[in-house]
């Protein structure tokens, strides 16, 4: 690979997974947080979390939609365009967004207890999920910004505003949770709201960003035409069912678990949080890609688009292997700052070591799932994404654990095997480059 095209994907790559990695890893810090509160605290958090997921997944399928609209304007050579899908993208957030907190927060201890009907989770992670609610409007107005920062290659912005982000997150959940400074001692809740608050925080430094930055191309100050919100629509339903469903695969894949034990569901709540540590890289390498590939389209050149791709999971290869060894190697030491009991490091050992060894596996598929989002590809994303997890991971991860009870580790396995077969469909897709006749 030539020095100038690596040098590309870093310049376009690095501010992305830099923030991404600093969501994670402050998210590791308030799982290490509320592990102070006790193994029920730790499961229940770590089921709300998901379920929140779930929740803000029909907003977050905005930012695909955004990004491949933005970076086909930008390769098409109107500049002066490409902040109208942002502002077609932040209607989108608010009027889905809204009805979606306001239903789930009325049902919101109904589908808790669904998800894991164990008293002490329940009644650990209910407020921390309620807290969370209240932040789906800003997430996904946020996600937009994300999308079209990256979009115009100017992905520094989300760096750095995530990055204020993520610390104000850290701060406020600590005063919160603990009740430091005179503040109430909220536990879980604290938790859930430190997030909502520095989520909100971030929207507003957002807007004022996009005020000073993209008010020349197009930024609150042109009406998208119906054409846009179609595209949009196009592009991001069916990348936000796929986030939705994805997000209830990961609630579906905790009621399983639950149904093996709370320190199984402790200590799935670590590895998951660990994994996204190793992961996000990848989605940001994709993002990436996403970018790339769309410019390479917008100028009408789909080798140099096609060329791009494989550039990125070359990376993000090397990228992910290296990041997977801690995990491999030295397991317990990576457990031991997140777990604090002995069964619960049991439990977590064998999987995480799992994980590390075969974490770049998921660096193939993720950058591919973006490279076609990218061109325009997002209900074939969809359609292999959401039937991979659902047909196949979900009944293995049932079947080899609360039914045959073989343990984590074959839970784990089964996860490792969908997104293994994921990973080889996105290659076929690419490689027959029908993604090339699609008009975004």
């Amino acid at each position: 690979m030539e020095r100038w095209r690596l040098n590309r994907i870093g310049q376009l790559a690095l501010p992305i997974v830099g923030g991404m990695m600093s969501q994670t890893v402050l998210n590791l810090v308030d799982t290490a947080m509320v592990g102070f509160l006790g193994r029920d605290a730790l499961a229940g958090v770590g089921t709300a979390s998901f379920a929140a997921f779930m929740a803000t997944a029909l907003v977050m399928g905005l930012s695909s939609g955004v990004q491949a609209m933005s970076a086909r304007r930008i390769g098409e050579g109107r500049a002066d365009e490409a902040a109208v899908p942002l502002t077609g993208g932040l209607i989108l957030a608010l009027l889905i967004g809204l009805p979606v907190t306001i239903v789930v927060l009325v049902f919101s201890s109904t589908l808790l207890t669904l998800i894991n009907d164990d008293p002490g989770v329940v009644e650990a992670g209910l407020p921390y999920f309620d807290a969370r609610l209240l932040g789906v409007v800003a997430t996904g107005m946020n996600f937009a910004f994300r999308g079209y920062w990256a979009g115009v290659s100017q992905s520094r912005r989300y760096l750095y505003t995530l990055l204020f982000i993520q610390v104000a997150n850290a701060a406020i959940s600590y005063v919160l949770i603990f009740g430091k400074f005179g503040f109430p001692e909220l536990g879980t809740e604290g938790a859930g709201l430190g997030t909502t608050i520095s989520l909100f925080l971030g929207t507003a430094i957002y807007f004022v960003l996009a005020w000073k930055n993209a008010r020349k191309s197009g930024f609150l100050s042109r009406i998208p035409h119906r054409d846009t919100m179609l595209t949009m629509l196009r592009l991001g339903v069916p990348a936000a069912v796929q986030e939705f469903l994805f997000a209830s695969g990961f609630t579906a894949f905790f009621w399983i678990v639950g149904r093996m034990g709370t320190a199984e569901v402790a200590a799935s709540n670590v590895l998951i949080n660990l994994a996204l540590v190793a992961i996000l890289p990848a989605v940001g390498l994709g993002m990436a890609a996403l970018t790339l590939v769309g410019e390479g389209l917008g100028r009408n050149d789909p080798d140099e688009a096609s060329r791009w791709a494989w550039d990125v999971v070359k990376v993000a290869v090397v990228s992910l292997g290296v990041l997977g060894l801690p995990a491999l190697v030295v397991p317990d030491l990576v457990l031991a700052g997140f777990i604090h009991e002995a069964e619960v490091i049991a439990v977590a050992r064998a999987p995480l070591r799992l994980m590390g060894a075969t974490i770049a596996i998921d660096g193939i598929g993720l950058v591919l799932l973006h490279a076609l989002l990218g061109a325009g590809a997002a209900r074939q994303v969809m359609v292999v994404a959401v039937g991979s997890q659902w047909l196949v991971g979900l009944p293995l991860a049932w079947l080899a654990g609360p039914y045959l009870g073989f343990g984590m580790l074959a839970v784990w396995a089964t996860q490792l095997a969908y997104r293994t077969l994921q990973a080889v469909v996105f290659v076929v897709l690419w490689r027959r480059r029908s993604w090339t006749r699609i008009k975004v």
